[in-house]
Parts: structure tokens; sequence; C-alpha cells
């Protein structure tokens, strides 16, 4: 049965990409079947604490891998982080090396982003809200510096910062496309960061990957061309890395402080007139615009 959850049972929200459908050791586990003003998310949220620390883990593509990264309600997926007061994100993701020296296997930190999407919802604020959040370094530092001490600490062939071009897909890149993003200078590749972490920063949560590399996308010479049974035989091995990289974050991010600007994100980004939002706007964004305690029509 769906359900709304209240805010303030969770700081710290994981979400697992291809072939992360889970995280061991969770204890006091329970599942979070919610609705949100836009849709429902892609599975039900997993709440537990793992080493001391809540947690809200969402498998992205649902469990069972049933939706495609197209077909993900990333909105809801944020929505429902953030009404369960999640107010940092960790985003697990499977991805493709643009260049030589990022290898199957290895760990990417990415610190941008380029969004070649074509069909996906990208914002929270519509109908008669226009919101624009800054987003030139669209990765919350904290996190991907914690995230660097974990790959360090587990051992990871780990590289930190680096663009991540988000593809639609589902198909691979040609090899054209594929030559022309190297040319761009992109790190790695893959379909699911956007526009993820475009709406956990109107969110106001903050947001960083860890980026799994299972392949060369197809511009490789020497090396086979991406497929589902290369990208599977990788997978099993950066799985169990990110888990024991989730281990060794989670209590840091757990014990520090959240005063991070991305949980600012909103302050000078509504650019509508208050009076002029609408009372079905005001409830449906309530999430966010309440804590900006906009005036009301009438009221100045």
């Amino acid at each position: 049965m769906a359900r709304k959850a209240s805010r303030g049972q969770v700081s710290l929200g994981v979400i697992g990409g291809s072939g992360l459908y889970d995280i061991e050791g969770l204890t006091a586990v329970r599942d979070a079947r919610m609705r949100t003003p836009f849709g429902v998310p892609s599975d039900a949220i997993r709440i537990g604490t793992l080493d001391g620390v809540a947690i809200a883990f969402l498998s992205r593509h649902g469990r069972g891998h049933r939706l495609n990264p197209g077909e993900i309600n990333y909105r809801a997926n944020i929505y429902a982080m953030k009404a369960l007061g999640v107010q940092r994100i960790i985003s697990v993701s499977a991805v493709g090396s643009m260049k030589e020296s990022i290898r199957p296997g290895d760990v990417v930190l990415p610190d941008q982003f380029i969004d070649l999407t074509k069909r996906r919802a990208s914002t929270f604020f519509e109908g008669g809200v226009v919101a624009h959040v800054g987003f030139g370094e669209p990765v919350c530092p904290t996190v991907a510096h914690a995230l660097a001490g974990a790959g360090q600490q587990t051992g990871a062939s780990l590289h930190e910062g680096g663009t991540y071009i988000c593809m639609e897909g589902p198909q691979f890149s040609t090899k054209a496309e594929s030559r022309l993003y190297r040319q761009w200078g992109v790190d790695v590749i893959g379909m699911t960061n956007m526009p993820e972490a475009k709406l956990a920063r109107e969110a106001e949560i903050c947001y960083a990957t860890m980026a799994l590399v299972t392949d060369y996308d197809c511009w490789h010479e020497t090396e086979e061309a991406v497929t589902v049974e290369a990208i599977l035989a990788t997978l099993h091995q950066n799985v169990a890395l990110a888990k024991r990289m989730l281990r060794t974050v989670v209590p840091r991010l757990g014990a520090a402080a959240s005063t991070c600007g991305c949980q600012q994100a909103l302050q000078t980004a509504i650019v509508t007139a208050p009076d002029r939002i609408s009372p079905a706007s005001r409830k449906k964004l309530g999430l966010f615009l309440d804590r900006l305690a906009l005036p009301k029509k009438g009221k100045r």
C-alpha cells in the first residue's frame, strides 16, 4: 500500500544503479512504498541502519532491473528522498570509460556533467513556478571528498574528478558518437545521472557520484565494443567494491554536520513573483518552498 513518509527520519540516501539492488548489513530494515506529486519512485525505499547510521536505499532501475534509463521517474525518486529527510545522496552508477587511462574495474568520482538526454523531465518547477538554480559545480565537494577517502581506504583504483556525459540510451553509442565525445575530453559515459543530479540540486540535497567503470564504450580499437555480457562480467567485481566503499563512507558522512551550500540552492533561485504562485503549486511544491517562507498573495 502506498503511503506518505514523514521527514526527518534519515539524512543519508544511496541510489543504486545497475547491479546494486540492495546493501548488506542493514539492520532494523523497513520498506517505504511512497507516492509523490510526481508519481511513484522506481521501487520501495529500503530504510535501515548501517554501522549506526540511518540510511535510505533506492534501486534506481527497480529490483530485478525493470526500468530502462528513460523510464525512470527521477523526479519521484528525488522527491521521495527529500520527503524522508535525506540531505545527502550517494549515486552509484555503471559507466563506460572514454579514456585509455580509466580502465574497467576503476572507480571515477566525476565533478562535472554534460547532459545529452532528450525526453526526461528535468525540473520540479513548472506550471506557473520558475526557478533557476546554480549548477556550475554540480557535485557536492563534501560528499565527493568523503567518497575519495573511502576509495583510498578500500584500495580502489580511483580517479578523482572528471566529466560524466549522460546519453539518452537505452542503446549504446555509435562509434562516431563515441569518438566525438572523446574529442570533447569527457572521462566516462552513462545513462542515468541526468537529470538526477539537477533534481537533487533543486531539492537542495548534496549529491555525488561513485561511477563504476565496466567497459571502454565502443571507441577502443583493441577492445571489444561494449555489450551487456561484457558489462555484467565486470559489474560483479565493481559492485563488491562499491559495497565496501559504502561501508567505509557511510559512518563518515553520518557523523559529519550537513552545512553545505547545496542546501541553500533555492534561496535566490525562484524568479516567479510570490503572489503569482497558485495555491495548488504551493501545495505541490511545499516540500521545497515552505523553507523559503515566500509571502502569499496579499501579504508583503
